[in-house]
């Protein structure tokens, strides 16, 4: 299981896909960014820096998940949103 080095703190768990062996590690999104913000980023450059070098990081079929969490009605909001 591969591990996202410097956001231990986010680790939520672990996350089972279809198709694939191995269970991937698991992150809280918002701790993920909260922990950049500690190293004087501001929300915005931490933002982008994560979704940039973080989830744009592919790095095979252990690539970890992050999970952004919200209520059902917030993501129904968001889906048809997009």
């Amino acid at each position: 299981m591969l591990l996202a080095d410097g956001f231990e703190g986010a680790f939520i768990g672990i996350s089972h896909r279809f198709g694939f062996d191995a269970p991937v590690a698991t992150y809280d999104r918002e701790t993920c960014i909260e922990i950049l913000m500690r190293d004087d980023l501001t929300r915005e450059e931490a933002d982008e820096f994560f979704e940039y070098n973080v989830i744009g990081s592919w790095v095979g079929d252990e690539t970890p998940v992050f999970v952004e969490t919200m209520s059902l009605a917030e993501a129904t909001e968001w889906a048809m949103s997009v």
